[in-house]
């Protein structure tokens, strides 16, 4: 798929965002619309995940460790046309679409998650099972740079370099922000680059918005051998939406209608 088709996607991506948070007057968009460009690439060109195979276990998987972000994952999940939910019922009382991601109510969630630092846990338990079932699916993991704060973050790390666990791919979603503020004045979780190297990752750095940064960030790690890969991933929280941009008010905002209005028009395809 070429970077305009990616494109397009990702933009529907995020219109689907804004429209679930605004519905629901409730939910996370700064991070969902940042991640949003990983979150394309991976869904249309990284994992072998198909409508025919969503719903079993021979194919690679993805854990949302910021499971607060799960409006991004809900969104390209049916802009892939691999769940039959309605977006609107996002947040709604009966949904299946909670406000953090349930494996055991969504196709195409692979764990559920909203404690934060635990997904990477749960990516390096997937890993070693795949390991001991010696299949070549993969397992991917997005996690959060406010998250990264937490201990368990690191030791689930030790152990997927430990266990030289190359099928595993975290990706640090660094948008320097988290509720509270710059992640450096909340705790300095920085550099996550040398953080991770220093545990003998295979650490690559990309620009999470331009796809071919992205694409040879995830074909490295593909090609690595030996060692898990951690891609520290440089994006704007909010990205694409004027005034929630590197905004950390927008953590956990839903637009109001104006609002609304206003990221609609900054979401409009143009030629």
């Amino acid at each position: 798929m070429d970077n305009n088709e990616l494109k397009k996607h990702a933009l529907n991506i995020r219109r689907n965002i804004v429209t679930m948070v605004y519905n629901a007057q409730s939910g996370h968009p700064g991070g969902s619309l940042g991640c949003a460009d990983i979150l394309t690439y991976l869904y249309f060109e990284e994992m072998n995940i198909t409508k025919d195979n969503v719903a079993g276990k021979n194919r690679d998987k993805f854990v949302l460790s910021k499971g607060h972000c799960s409006p991004a994952l809900y969104a390209v999940l049916h802009e892939a046309g691999l769940m039959d939910e309605d977006l609107n019922s996002f947040r709604q009382i009966d949904s299946k679409l909670q406000g953090h991601p349930n494996m055991n109510y969504v196709d195409g969630v692979d764990m559920s998650t909203g404690s934060l630092g635990q997904g990477i846990s749960c990516g390096v338990g997937m890993a070693i099972a795949n390991k001991l079932d010696k299949n070549d699916n993969r397992v991917y993991v997005l996690c959060g740079d406010g998250e990264s704060e937490e201990g368990i973050v690191w030791e689930a790390l030790m152990a997927a370099c430990h266990y030289k666990l190359d099928n595993l791919c975290v990706i640090f979603d660094l948008n320097h922000l988290q509720i509270d503020g710059d992640v450096e004045d909340v705790v300095g979780p920085l550099p996550l680059f040398d953080k991770a190297k220093a545990f003998n990752a295979n650490t690559i750095e990309c620009d999470g918005h331009d796809f071919d940064s992205i694409r040879k960030a995830f074909a490295t790690a593909r090609q690595t051998k030996g060692v898990p890969t951690v891609i520290v991933a440089n994006t704007t929280k909010g990205k694409g939406v004027s005034f929630m941009e590197n905004n950390y008010a927008w953590h956990g905002a839903a637009p109001k209608e104006e609002e609304y209005k206003i990221a609609m028009e900054d979401l409009k395809e143009v030629d």
